[in-house]
């Protein structure tokens, strides 16, 4: 692991996450990778300690990809001086960053406004399932649940003809880096003026925003000129392609790239087609088309489509495999994924900085604490302020 000395653009900003599962810590994790003094208040219930892949109780997988970057002060909310020793380390902050409910909150003494009498200048990042003036206030949000709130099952029924959830927690990682750039805002207005502020993130809100970009299509206008879903990701053909020895995101985009593709794939036939001889695509040419270019991708090899695809400058990529990921020479030569020593768990693998700064790099300087490790020494610095 990197050194704890830290020269990321956020080189002297205190966060402290009092956050639970992915949201907020990933978002407070990431805070941490660009060099921020991160630190933790957490007790041993946070489920994101709780998983199926580990090595020591309490030290998952997931658990060691959001903590990182971060120290581990285990302290009881419910217990009055523990309490006190929080607000205390609340006042030393720049950032706090929770997931708590409104109501939680409220009972705790730790909204927004009891804060700020404290510690005018923080930046208090709150991010929550649905907004705190909706009817849906206080109601319990995952992330499927947010991803059927805001559109996300409705886009995946229509293009996929079953209203399946993403394999993925797109949720809470897109609110965690709304949260990221929405603290990095308030730090900048709080330099110019002195200012902190109350930040709220509704996951629903953000995910339907997210949607939105290229789905709302049609309905843009009023009236609407046509259906919500952008045609090519509502495709039944966007898919990757069968190449001869694997699979491959070949993405034939413009008029000369289909025909370059017809042409390497032996079918200049195709390449005569008037379809693929105008401007641009027709959207609603655009299922046959992919369909014709499913055809002619298990003639090549993937290496061989990647050298046509480079040579004639049209989209692809090979599909990479995750069981194979610390292989892949782009991960390896960008450090996207590296083994480690941790100190209690040993060798792991973990995830590279995707972002460079050329003046200030990020770093990877602790890795994951085990539940409580820091207390004694981040409650003895208190006694310095």
């Amino acid at each position: 692991m990197a050194e704890s000395f830290s020269t990321g653009p956020l080189d002297g900003v205190r966060v402290i996450d009092l956050s639970t599962v992915v949201m907020g810590p990933y978002a407070a994790q990431i805070l941490g990778d660009l060099g921020a003094d991160v630190i933790k208040i957490e007790s041993p219930s946070d489920t994101v300690r709780v998983g199926r892949y580990h090595v020591t109780p309490g030290m998952t997988a997931l658990s060691l990809n959001v903590n990182r970057n971060k120290r581990s002060v285990a302290l009881n909310l419910k217990d009055p001086p523990q309490y006190e020793q929080a607000l205390k380390l609340i006042d030393t902050a720049d950032v706090l960053i929770t997931n708590m409910r409104p109501a939680a909150l409220h009972r705790l003494g730790l909204t927004y406004a009891d804060v700020a009498a404290r510690n005018p200048g923080l930046v208090y990042a709150h991010g929550l399932g649905f907004r705190s003036d909706s009817d849906r206030a206080g109601n319990a949000a995952y992330d499927e649940t947010v991803q059927a709130a805001s559109g996300l099952v409705d886009i995946t029924r229509r293009a996929l003809g079953t209203p399946v959830y993403l394999p993925t927690i797109i949720a809470d990682k897109v609110s965690a880096l709304t949260i990221v750039y929405s603290v990095l805002a308030a730090l900048v207005h709080r330099g110019c003026t002195g200012q902190g502020q109350h930040i709220e993130i509704p996951m629903t809100d953000t995910l339907l925003a997210f949607n939105l970009v290229e789905h709302l299509a049609g309905h843009e206008f009023e009236p609407a000129v046509g259906p919500t879903g952008h045609p090519r990701s509502m495709s039944k053909e966007h898919r990757a392609r069968r190449t001869k020895d694997g699979l491959a995101g070949v993405i034939p985009y413009t008029p000369q790239n289909f025909r370059d593709v017809f042409v390497a794939a032996g079918r200049p036939d195709l390449a005569a087609d008037l379809r693929v001889n105008g401007q641009v695509i027709d959207m609603v040419d655009l299922d046959a088309l992919a369909g014709l270019v499913d055809e002619c991708t298990p003639a090549l090899t993937t290496a061989e489509w990647a050298e046509v695809c480079a040579k004639h400058s049209i989209p692809m990529a090979p599909v990479l495999e995750l069981e194979h990921a610390h292989e892949d020479p782009y991960i390896r030569e960008g450090h996207l994924l590296e083994t480690v020593v941790h100190p209690t768990e040993g060798p792991i693998r973990t995830i590279g900085i995707p972002v460079r700064f050329s003046a200030t790099p990020g770093s990877i300087r602790r890795p994951a604490p085990i539940p409580g490790q820091d207390t004694a020494d981040v409650l003895a610095e208190l006694s310095d302020h």
